[in-house]
């Protein structure tokens, strides 16, 4: 432990040393550097009556504390048909956790908590499963095998998730490039979390059990914006089929990035793909940055077969200190220890991420296998030191710490040091190896933390609960018969119409696509109207009033099919939408009146323009052409608008005198 290193100044050297670039200065030959290589398993929550494989409603969702029973389980490691134990299932035992699911009767069923074997598969979540990989441009198996994947996190109650491939081996179309697909499969979704915090994890049983499909990409995307681009177009083209949940959590992604010379590593439950880019580009460097440990450690000639940690008990009063969270360690009896890391003096200041170090890296595993709650640690590379360095070399010389080491205090009762110990040394010694596999949770700046081990390869084994289902050629044609357009199609007419690419996002995203079509053939009226009327106004209006639970978007339709019948300019229509959303119950009628719209002849209109343009020419002794017609413009637009259009009444206003 050097007196006069600096954790800030090495924080900024070991960023410089791997050469991150913030994304928005990065460009191809960034990522080609790092080799940065991104795939997708995109989820889906289909659009069903019943869940996956019992007679529960789907898509009835339950508050927190709105539950009729509570079941209490605990998750232990049982050894394999290899004699082997996973990976994930060991980690998630030594976190001691008791798993709470809180049942409600009315979403529930004995099958949802491993209680019964399963019902015959949902036949409406299957076909529509099958459309959806025909959409994809996937082979359909020629028969349904229902497959158990181990989740040990507790939010299956069974330990694992019934799932089953649907189709293999297709492509979408991007702009730029093809994204081959591996698989689409059926599978029951898990609960949803309400808290995890100590040694307790609640769960909800309301969302377990219903039908989503989850759609697995090859690692073929090179870019951060080609990974949400990828993602956009999957999502898009599960909604235009009208067969999926949309809203909050009905959609959801895990993003796998991995970098030259890294691992795979899974960032889980991605909630919004406008996050997809700053998340795969910071988890590359992560990846990078841990490779420049590793080196680091290399280059420091140590033995790592030998290396270990060096702990030691201490006592509050030796610490004297004011830190709040060791205060209240010691109110609560935990204990306090010190642990030596040899020759790491400059590693747990490393760059990992922006805003985070190593040490963040050891802290996040205190937090999840230790079930330390932050803060659970302090360091002696802290950027914003609790203690000075004199403090740290009293308790250094505890451990016997030389100039090359460092140190981690850490609080924990007595029945966790034990995991917090192995925990530390077991990332420790990772740092030496490759960049470990695991799962990380996203956060919205583009960060990440550990969640859990990334699970083994042979997680998937067959369901003895459920026989095969075979899939006859005619009742693949049969479906096929009932598919959309495709995604990229529909990209190429709306290019085709003019329509402003800023609004493709949303289109696609509402799968407004179909009304768009229909309007502009129904009514044969310009294309690039009713796109901005869309992508651009109705857009907007979302974001700027509270909507109205009855609002559906066929309703825009019926205003633009009556100011035609009226003969009114269709301009009209971007007064009358934001009432419309706020009020969908009004009639056509009751909406012109909320906007104070009065039928005037164009006639009328240009006489007023006649009196005020004496007005203004009697009044203003200089002044231009176009600023009389502006000022006229801006004088008769209120009685203008949804009666004449605007550049006809400016081409009458250029011709009075």
């Amino acid at each position: 432990m050097k007196k006069n290193f600096d954790p800030l100044e090495n924080y900024n050297q070991t960023k410089k040393q791997i050469g991150y670039v913030p994304r928005k200065h990065s460009n191809q030959d960034t990522y080609d550097r790092i080799g940065f290589m991104s795939g997708l398993e995109v989820h889906q929550q289909l659009l069903t009556e019943k869940k996956l494989f019992c007679n529960c409603p789907a898509g009835i969702f339950q508050k927190p504390d709105d539950y009729d029973a509570e079941i209490v389980r605990h998750m232990r490691p049982t050894l394999s048909e290899l004699g082997e134990y996973d990976g994930t299932a060991l980690m998630e035992f030594k976190t001691r956790k008791n798993i709470i699911y809180r049942i409600k009767n009315k979403t529930a069923c004995t099958y949802e908590v491993d209680d019964t074997p399963p019902f015959p598969i949902n036949k409406q979540a299957l076909e529509q499963a099958i459309k959806i990989s025909l959409l994809s441009k996937l082979n359909i198996v020629g028969e349904v095998h229902i497959t158990r994947k181990q989740y040990l996190d507790g939010s299956i109650p069974a330990g694992f998730q019934r799932t089953a491939i649907i189709g293999v081996e297709g492509s979408i179309s991007l702009k730029n490039k093809n994204i081959r697909l591996i698989q689409l499969s059926i599978e029951e979704d898990s609960c949803r979390e309400v808290s995890d915090i100590g040694h307790t994890r609640i769960y909800r049983t309301d969302r377990l059990g219903m039908p989503l499909i989850e759609t697995v990409t090859y690692p073929d995307m090179v870019n951060p914006d080609e990974v949400k681009e990828a993602c956009n177009y999957i999502r898009f083209l599960n909604r235009s089929t009208g067969l999926v949940r949309t809203g909050i959590g009905a959609g959801r992604q895990d993003v796998n990035v991995s970098c030259k010379g890294g691992t795979r590593v899974e960032i889980k439950g991605v909630a919004h793909t406008k996050w997809i880019p700053e998340l795969t580009h910071n988890e590359c460097f992560r990846q990078w940055a841990l490779l420049n440990i590793k080196n680091i450690l290399k280059n420091k000639n140590i033995d790592k077969e030998k290396w270990s940690i060096v702990s030691k008990q201490l006592d509050f009063s030796f610490l004297e200190t004011n830190y709040k969270p060791l205060l209240d360690a010691e109110k609560n009896n935990h204990k306090t220890y010190a642990v030596k890391l040899p020759h790491f003096q400059g590693i747990l200041s490393h760059f990992t991420q922006p805003t985070k170090m190593f040490a963040d890296e050891i802290s996040e595993r205190l937090k999840v296998i230790a079930c330390l709650e932050k803060p659970n640690m302090l360091h002696s590379e802290e950027i914003y030191p609790v203690f000075t360095y004199e403090e740290w070399e009293k308790i250094g010389k505890k451990l016997i710490v030389g100039e090359d080491d460092a140190i981690i205090l850490f609080w924990a009762s007595e029945e966790d040091v034990k995991t917090a110990l192995e925990t530390i040394e077991e990332r420790c010694k990772m740092a030496f190896e490759n960049v470990p596999q695991e799962t990380r949770k996203s956060f919205e700046n583009g960060t990440t933390i550990f969640e859990r081990v990334l699970p083994g390869a042979d997680r998937m084994y067959p369901d003895t609960d459920s026989a095969p289902i075979p899939l006859e050629n005619s009742f693949i044609e049969k479906l096929k018969e009932e598919l959309p357009t495709e995604i990229i199609t529909r990209y190429n007419q709306l290019k085709n119409w003019n329509i402003p690419e800023d609004t493709y996002t949303y289109i696609f995203k509402k799968n407004l696509y179909p009304l768009i079509e229909k309007i502009i053939t129904d009514f044969e009226i310009n294309p690039i109207f009713v796109g901005t009327l869309f992508g651009h106004t109705q857009k907007f209006i979302e974001g700027h009033f509270k909507s109205n639970s009855d609002f559906y978007y066929q309703q825009i339709y019926s205003i633009i099919e009556n100011l035609i019948d009226k003969n009114l300019d269709l301009s009209l229509a971007k007064k009358i939408l934001p009432h419309l959303y706020q009020h969908p119950q009004l009639d056509f009628n009751s909406l012109l009146s909320i906007i104070n719209f009065k039928s005037i002849s164009k006639e009328e209109i240009l006489s007023k323009a006649i009196v005020l343009n004496k007005k203004y020419s009697k009044n203003r002794t200089k002044h231009t052409e176009k600023d009389k017609i502006n000022w006229l413009m801006g004088q008769i637009e209120s009685i203008a608008v949804g009666n004449v259009r605007m550049n006809e009444i400016e081409n009458e206003l250029k011709n009075i005198n």
